[in-house]
């Protein structure tokens, strides 16, 4: 067993307990999944003819429709593709967030790249310190290991974001550190408590 420079076993913290999933587990719990143990990359364990077979057998076509929201009551989401959801692909994923009147997301950092295509609404990121806006139609990039959060700036309108990134390949090539800086607020704004996300996506 190898030991760090402090003598320590490498599969023990400092209590001599192995070390368990931890990430973002230091606040409260406020969507399942920061949490929860996820597919990030599926094995691919077959024969060529037979992942080839279930690859093109896979839908073309997946309705955003039947998979539910998640998350609230500022902010939701729903993963549409990923290795977890969908086996039609392996090294991206897709989804939706719906920002209440006023909302913002969490304040966070990964080592992917994303790329957001504003459906409805208008706001702006905070990217490492710098302000960008953005409105309904508009292609917003959040950079590799940028910290950023997203701010939904009409007070009465909603915001959808549509997001594409590659974050399965870079778990795949071990780019795994992401952080939780703070996380999104708890209520609904003043005047807009009852806001639910869309049910036509």
């Amino acid at each position: 067993m190898t030991a760090n420079d402090e003598g320590q076993s490498m599969a023990e913290d400092a209590s001599g307990q192995a070390p368990g999933p931890k990430h973002n587990q230091e606040q409260e719990v406020v969507w399942a999944r920061w949490q929860k143990k996820r597919t990030f990359v599926r094995a691919l364990e077959g024969t060529y003819s037979h992942l080839t077979k279930e690859l093109l057998d896979q839908p073309r076509v997946y309705s955003s429709a039947n998979v539910p929201w998640k998350g609230g009551p500022q902010v939701f989401g729903k993963h549409i593709i990923s290795p977890g959801a969908a086996r039609i692909t392996q090294s991206m994923e897709t989804h939706i967030e719906a920002y209440g009147p006023g909302a913002y997301g969490q304040k966070h950092g990964h080592l992917n790249s994303a790329v957001f295509f504003v459906i409805k609404g208008r706001g702006y990121d905070i990217h490492d310190g710098r302000r960008i806006d953005w409105k309904a139609g508009d292609i917003m990039l959040v950079e590799n290991g940028c910290v950023h959060q997203h701010f939904n700036e009409d007070p009465h309108e909603e915001a959808i974001l549509l997001v594409f990134k590659a974050k399965p390949l870079f778990l795949f090539m071990h780019l795994l550190y992401q952080k939780m800086i703070s996380y999104p607020p708890t209520t609904l704004i003043e005047g807009h408590e009852d806001w639910t996300p869309p049910t036509d996506l």
